[in-house]
């Protein structure tokens, strides 16, 4: 069963996926974890952020591996380097690249395989996984998603202001919806949960609920 959260920068997605995950014993894919892992290493490479075909090169060939809540290139360990301000700022080049998009999403079914498995992102819905059994989205007011992105940071050892991030965040949902690919559209057939005022534990319970109701019908 494949189970798709979709939704915006912010919504807690990475987080409750996790947990849900864990909770139900599926696998998880952290799918926008690859895509920063890709401009990461072009980064390290200096590549040429208005040519796309060095960035393709890099997703087509990526070693990219999921351990727990851990994200490994080869051998390193680089969940908080993905994560970093400096590679949110270039994640758009990987992220509008057809090519690179294809060459992830052709790896994201691949890692899925015929798992069980919860997978989160912006388009894991609507072009990675069409025919996903479950399918939510995810999100939450402006402020409530720039107040978590802001805690976020500040646990990386970052600072910044609630305004400079809220800032940062309404120019990447400009971007996220304006995207010539892989642009951030809830599914038709998405169930769609707002986050406000509510705890991780609370909203991992509440999608729960969802997932089992659809597992009770598959069932029956």
């Amino acid at each position: 069963m494949i189970i798709t959260i979709d939704g915006p920068a912010g919504a807690g997605k990475s987080t409750v996926a996790r947990a849900l995950a864990r909770r139900l014993g599926f696998q998880f894919l952290d799918t926008g974890a690859m895509y920063r892992a890709v401009a990461l290493l072009g980064m390290r490479q200096r590549v040429d952020w208005e040519r796309p075909e060095p960035l393709a090169e890099l997703a087509r060939h990526l070693a990219i591996r999921f351990v727990g809540d851990r994200v490994f290139l080869q051998d390193e360990d680089v969940t908080d380097a993905v994560r970093s301000t400096e590679v949110t700022a270039v994640t758009r080049h990987t992220a509008d690249n057809p090519q690179v998009r294809r060459h992830l999403v052709a790896l994201q079914r691949a890692l899925a395989g015929s798992q069980d498995i919860v997978t989160e992102g912006r388009d894991q819905g609507t072009v990675a996984f069409p025919d996903a059994e479950c399918k939510i989205f995810l999100t939450a007011s402006a402020e409530q998603r720039a107040r978590r992105r802001l805690r976020d940071l500040q646990a990386q050892g970052e600072s910044a202001t609630l305004e400079e991030v809220l800032a940062a965040q309404q120019k990447r949902d400009r971007e996220d919806a304006g995207r010539p690919v892989g642009a951030l559209v809830r599914a038709a057939d998405a169930v769609e949960v707002s986050t406000d005022g509510m705890q991780a534990d609370e909203v991992v319970d509440h999608l729960e609920s969802i997932v089992r109701r659809v597992i009770s019908k598959t069932v029956a």
